[in-house]
């Protein structure tokens, strides 16, 4: 088996030749690390690797575990001891992780091992990684396009073969959109679900991380290891983990699919449209049933959730003032200055967009006209949820209304840039779990093929549910076989940082 075909395996097959004995774990790492020799200048994925230490780790790595000699990239917002957390932040760019986030360790535990940290959106704040301080993250399907965001580069690492899975993190659809995007599987856990000890905050009330896989049984695998209790993360439910991989392969004769009609609206790309249209007789095929649902309050989902993220994180960043960690400026005359140049020079465009906004709507005289209005509607939306589910087992929705887009089409303007999330940030209000796996492509004028991403969104804790769903669209289709054309991305025209900076 040659590199390239070693890489495009998933993480079950994988474990299946480690078991047999017939590729060691170090054999692994090399032929990973020749992969991503030959592709990153095309996609740019990675902010930082470090294989000297996998290699280290693969020595004594035990195959039978769970993830026993698995490597997996790690979105830079979380905690990895010893390598850079910068989350592509420049008031972060030489700060490097203390210890292991929870998710890291229990990882660790499982047998797996992190090898590199992926480039995103800065403080996770973005729907294409054109935010990165760092660099672009290429779309492994057409470099001249976005991969999603904010975690792009973990997206667009399992889609070029440059990971067998990733970990990234999801606010309002920062796990799901770009899995959409760059076609491949990305899991939002419900709220509480994984420890979110590590993790560099953006907003508390919404961020949980997640795996982005190549097949919805890898983001069963992935999922099982990071799931459950943690004591360090009050945020954290003491509930029992099931064995996510339990109901795979079971069929969907009983399964109620609701189809809210607040998600099929104007704007959606016509192939996007048909692609879930497609996938919604797909599923009454497999003997489920599909029943129009209402989520009244959607309308209302964008404007609340902008309140509410920018509202914690303009807290969340407070922290990051360079006393204790990260940038300096050099020479302030007093605290002050210090404070105001350390902080305009480290933090990008759209993170100072949202502190702004956020302090805004904390601020005296305005917080109960946005920011307690705001968390009011979010209890509309979670009681449209709860109402929907009493009705259906789960929703299906397109994940983004767009396939991938240029570079540089929304980047000047925020509000269209907002959009992007626009069926994926209202779950995130809820505290629910939602799926994004490949349904379809579209073809731009070049004739390049663009993943179209189909999402489930279950009820909260009810994740068993959503992969089982997920499994059985994506076993009994052929999307997720599909690989990006590499090999012939690198003579394309590259957009680069400073263009979007």
């Amino acid at each position: 088996m040659n590199g390239s075909d070693l890489t495009a395996l998933s993480i079950a097959e994988l474990q299946a030749l480690l078991r047999r004995r017939e590729i060691s774990t170090r054999e692994v790492l090399e032929k990973l690390r020749d992969r991503i020799a030959a592709t990153e200048p095309q996609i740019d994925a990675y902010l930082s690797l470090d294989f000297d230490e996998a290699l280290r780790q693969a020595e004594r790595a035990d195959v039978n575990l769970p993830l026993g000699g698995v490597p997996i990239a790690i979105k830079d917002i979380i905690s990895v001891a010893g390598q850079p957390c910068t989350c592509a932040s420049r008031i972060l760019q030489n700060y490097r992780a203390p210890y292991d986030a929870t998710i890291i360790r229990k990882l660790r535990e499982a047998g797996a091992i992190p090898f590199g940290k992926t480039n995103m959106d800065e403080f996770a704040m973005g729907a294409s990684t054109e935010n990165s301080s760092v660099k672009l993250t290429r779309n492994p399907w057409d470099p001249s396009r976005v991969p999603g965001g904010s975690s792009g580069g973990s997206a667009a690492a399992v889609a070029a073969g440059t990971a067998f899975g990733a970990l990234g993190t999801d606010t309002g659809g920062s796990i799901r959109q770009p899995a959409a995007l760059s076609g491949v599987v990305g899991f939002k856990p419900s709220y509480g679900r994984v420890s979110r000890f590590g993790l560099v905050a953006f907003a508390s009330s919404l961020d949980q991380a997640g795996p982005l896989t190549r097949t919805v049984r890898d983001a069963a695998l992935l999922l099982n290891a990071i799931a459950g209790p943690d004591p360090r993360d009050s945020t954290c439910l003491n509930e029992v983990v099931p064995d996510y991989t339990a109901d795979l392969g079971r069929d969907l004769r009983g399964v109620r699919l609701g189809l809210p009609k607040e998600y099929m609206i104007e704007g959606i790309a016509p192939e996007v449209r048909a692609a879930i249209d497609q996938a919604a007789a797909h599923f009454t095929s497999l003997g489920a049933e599909i029943i129009e649902v209402s989520l009244p309050h959607t309308e209302y989902a964008i404007a609340s959730y902008y309140m509410i993220a920018c509202a914690e994180a303009s807290a969340n960043l407070a922290r990051f003032d360079g006393v204790r960690f990260g940038h300096r400026a050099e020479n302030p005359s007093n605290l002050l200055d210090h404070y105001n140049r350390t902080r305009a020079e480290g933090f990008g465009p759209e993170v100072k967009r949202r502190i702004i906004l956020g302090t805004y709507v904390l601020s005296s005289g305005y917080y109960e006209a946005y920011y307690a209005r705001a968390q009011k509607v979010r209890t509309l939306i979670r009681r449209d949820f709860a109402d929907a589910f009493a009705k259906v087992d789960a929703l299906i929705s397109p994940t983004s209304p767009v396939p991938a887009f240029p570079f540089g089409e929304r980047s000047s303007d925020p509000l269209q840039m907002y959009l992007a999330d626009i069926f994926t940030n209202a779950a995130s209000l809820a505290g629910i779990c939602g799926i994004s796996l490949p349904c379809g492509f579209a073809k731009t004028e070049g004739g390049r093929q663009l993943p179209i991403g189909l999402q489930l969104l279950g009820k909260a804790l009810d994740e068993g549910r959503i992969l089982q769903i997920a499994h059985a669209y994506e076993q009994s289709t052929e999307w997720h076989k599909q690989r990006p054309p590499i090999g012939e991305t690198s003579n394309a025209q590259r957009p680069t940082p400073n263009a979007q900076r």
